[in-house]
Parts: structure tokens; C-alpha cells; sequence
């Protein structure tokens, strides 16, 4: 990771944007006490990831994973001390517990061609199994502040957290929403995502900033509309396979294009199947 700082964009609420994938990471800050939301994807990252924290707060900090794809945990071991709360999602925890070798070996295939260095890194790197659990919802208190982390239900994977701070009124998505990108469809369940950003937009109010997985903070209307496409998504998904239409024909006329369409067609094929 080159040299990244957080940015404040509320309240005691910083934002990182690692620049090799577009990771965001959040510090909120409260009264001698922080929470650090997500820790990017090795311990060099995380290294750095801590320095930039520490030039905002020397407060001890609690982590939140908001799921257990490599680029938001695998910095784990890095920024947990012996006695720091690691909070995920029970399948996140599950998986982080139970198939630490299947993880690197997905996320170092997954890296390999376009970032060989950082594939060799995810292959070493040493992962740190959450402490506490959220099954659909934990509150916190982070020195005096009130943060709600949410499972809003299956959609990027069946493990995804949203973090709201509503006195700073900002939302952590996750992966569940987008904005460098299309949604990533590969471990996800396309045809109950909809309602999983249905769930979250519940916690917004019109001015909300909403922080997705990868890119730029957005607005409520920018969420509203992959909320739409999402739903389109999931609509030509159900009439394809009802149909007996091939995934790829689906896919022809996704919102989000041929490519993602066509794996989140599969992946919806399999939803309905009962296979996924």
C-alpha cells in the first residue's frame, strides 16, 4: 500500500481509501475509545493502516469486519492486540475459524495475475479469527458513541455487516454497495441482495453518507438506484430460470453488464436450484 491518510467526513468519523483496490476503511473516534472498520488485506498494509490511525488518535480500538473476503480481514492479526474485540458475522467468524488455508488459497488465485506481489503476500499472511460474534445485531458504545453493526441478510456473501453511526449520520456498507465498481457477485446471493440494501437504506435519513466497500462515498440516491438494479438483477434472474433460458441470456440484459450478469446468474440459478 503507498502512503494513504484518513480523511474526516463527519464528526470523528475518517475515512481511508487504500489505493491498490479502493478499499475504504473508517475510524470513528469517540471519548478515549475508537472502533476501526475493516483492516485491508496483509500485515504490510495493516502496518500502514495502523500508522495512519495513530497519526488521528491514540485511542484503543475495537475492530469490525464487515465480511471475510481477504481485502477487509485479512490485516486482522496485524491491528489486534491479545485483548482487541474483533466483531464479524457468525459465517465470517465460522469461516475465518474453520477455513483459513481455503481463504488464502482463494485470495492468493484471485491475485495472482494482475498483483503476483500481493498474491504472495495474501499466501503468508497470518489470520486472526474474530473475538465476538453478531448474529443480526450488536450495539456498541465507542467512548460516548452509539454504533449499531447490522446483518441486514445475505447478499455480497451471507456474512455482510453494516456499521451505522447515526450521530454522525454515515453508514459503512461493505460490499453490499458499489461504487468503483459493479457488485461483485461470486460468493453472493443475488436474488435476496435487493432486500439486504433494502434493510440498510432503513437506517438512512436524506442527507446520510454512505460508505460502500470499494470507492468513493455516496449518497442515498446513488444507493437507491443499485438498490433498482439490483432488484432488475434479481427480476430477470427469476424469469430466466422459470423460463429455462441459458445464464447467459440472462445475463445479455443485465444492468450491470454481461460479465457480472453472468455470474450473478449463475449464482441465482444455484439460489433457485437450492444448490447455493
Amino acid at each position: 500500500m503507498t502512503t494513504a491518510a484518513f480523511a474526516e467526513i463527519a464528526a470523528g468519523v475518517h475515512l481511508l481509501r487504500e489505493p491498490l483496490l479502493h478499499v475504504n476503511v473508517v475510524l470513528v473516534v469517540g471519548d478515549g475509545a475508537a472502533l476501526l472498520v475493516d483492516t485491508l488485506s496483509t500485515a504490510g498494509q495493516a502496518r500502514e493502516l495502523a500508522a495512519a490511525a495513530r497519526a488521528v488518535t491514540p485511542h484503543p480500538w475495537t475492530i469490525v469486519n464487515t465480511h471475510h473476503h481477504f481485502d477487509h480481514c485479512f490485516g486482522n492479526a496485524t491491528l489486534a492486540g491479545p485483548d482487541t474485540p474483533v466483531y464479524a458475522q457468525a459465517q465470517a467468524v465460522a469461516v475465518l475459524r474453520d477455513h483459513p488455508d481455503e481463504l488464502r488459497r482463494a485470495a492468493y488465485q484471485e491475485m495472482r495475475a494482475e498483483q503476483p506481489a500481493l498474491a504472495d503476500e495474501l499466501a503468508r499472511t497470518e489470520l486472526r479469527v474474530p473475538t465476538h460474534t453478531v448474529h443480526s445485531e450488536t450495539a456498541l458504545d465507542v467512548g460516548g458513541r452509539r454504533v449499531l453493526l447490522r446483518h441486514p441478510g445475505h447478499g455480497h456473501t451471507d456474512a455482510d455487516l453494516v456499521v451505522h453511526v447515526p450521530d454522525a449520520d454515515v453508514l459503512v456498507a461493505g460490499d453490499l454497495v458499489e461504487q468503483s465498481g459493479p457488485p461483485a457477485f461470486e460468493e453472493s446471493y443475488p436474488l435476496r441482495w435487493p432486500d439486504a440494501v433494502a434493510d440498510l437504506l432503513r437506517l438512512t435519513t436524506p442527507a446520510t453518507v454512505v460508505v460502500p466497500g470499494h470507492g468513493e462515498p455516496v449518497d442515498v440516491a446513488f444507493v437507491r438506484e443499485q438498490h433498482d438494479r439490483l432488484a432488475r438483477q434479481a427480476w430477470l434472474i427469476r424469469a430466466g430460470h422459470t423460463g429455462s433460458a441459458p445464464p447467459e441470456r440472462v445475463a445479455a440484459e443485465s444492468p450491470f453488464g454481461a460479465r457480472p450478469g453472468l455470474i450473478a446468474a449463475r449464482r441465482g440459478y444455484a439460489e433457485l436450484d437450492g444448490t447455493a
